[in-house]
């Protein structure tokens, strides 16, 4: 039987690097105190943890508003471990949370709401926490907070994307959780960002271009007539697109081989094959060919 239920995913970014600096038996003794502050912070908000998962954890809340608690109360311990930790041993944290029908079969769970909260804990960066539009509307209906709205997103096997939201915990870290007010816009009104986020800076070799968001779609590709070209053979004629949708930057791969995306400060890639992403921050999208190929066309983005 299914259950109403706020999905938490959270992983731990960095954690490869952690390994290589420290050796095994070290690093696994770092990854396991975190990951048990990450379990205790969801407990202590009422939620129950559903398995770890190496450097991060799945966790299941009776509500949203229990579960954006104890998403911003681990990101706040985090953040302050983060402030003694030396630089080989940094592991910014990323939360996704997603709420929905759930099926809880033999210690585990499944369900659209749990894919939708490990795809936008993918996708988020260090240090942020992504939900998507149920859980932040249920979040503002218990406390007032505030959520910045990010666009919407594909997740694979889902026939209609999902409006996804940023809740911005660190401009509250000083005050009171249930303080600042915010309105969850209709899934398809978004109202528009200010300046920030507006304009997309594209580098490679020695091409640097940088476009604003009234000058979008942008294609990438190999094709002369495209505005930002990579002349490599493993990219395609029209190998990638930008769109300017809902207030956010959006990369729609068009290729037969694919794209892989990686962030700032993040140490796992997202792949694409005739899927879409959000563009936030910065970070590298190799074209044709993944990361592991030193030979991949590699160009980078900066979102401004």
């Amino acid at each position: 039987m299914s259950v109403q239920t706020t999905v938490l995913f959270a992983d731990l970014v960095g954690s490869t690097g952690v390994f290589e600096a420290l050796g095994n038996a070290l690093a696994s003794q770092l990854v396991t105190q975190r990951t048990q502050r990450i379990a205790a912070a969801c407990v202590a908000s009422g939620g129950r943890v559903v398995k770890t998962l190496g450097d991060g954890l799945l966790a299941v809340f009776p509500h949203a508003s229990d579960a954006i608690r104890a998403a911003v109360d681990m990101q706040r311990e985090n953040l302050q471990w983060l402030a003694i930790s030396s630089a080989a041993t940094r592991m910014p944290l990323r939360v996704g949370v997603a709420r929905g029908a759930v099926e809880f079969v033999d210690g585990d769970c499944y369900g659209d709401a749990v894919n939708v909260a490990s795809r936008l804990c993918d996708l988020s960066g260090p240090s942020q926490i992504w939900t998507s539009s149920a859980a932040a509307l249920d979040s503002t209906q218990h406390a007032g907070l505030q959520f910045r709205p990010l666009g919407q997103i594909t997740v694979r096997g889902r026939t209609q994307p999902c409006a996804v939201f940023q809740l911005d915990w660190q401009d509250e870290a000083h005050t009171d959780f249930m303080v600042m007010q915010a309105t969850i816009q209709p899934e398809h009104d978004f109202p528009e960002p200010t300046a920030p986020g507006r304009e997309i800076e594209l580098s490679w070799i020695d091409q640097q271009l940088r476009f604003n968001s009234s000058q979008l779609p942008v294609h990438i590709g190999r094709d002369r007539r495209a505005q930002f070209v990579v002349s490599d053979p493993r990219v395609s004629r029209a190998h990638a697109r930008i769109d300017w949708r809902n207030g956010s930057m959006v990369l729609v791969d068009l290729s037969s081989y694919g794209c892989w995306v990686r962030y700032a400060g993040s140490s796992s890639d997202l792949p694409l094959r005739r899927e879409e992403c959000l563009l936030h921050g910065s970070g590298e999208v190799a074209l044709g060919a993944p990361f592991a190929d030193p030979s991949a066309a590699t160009l980078s983005f900066r979102v401004r």
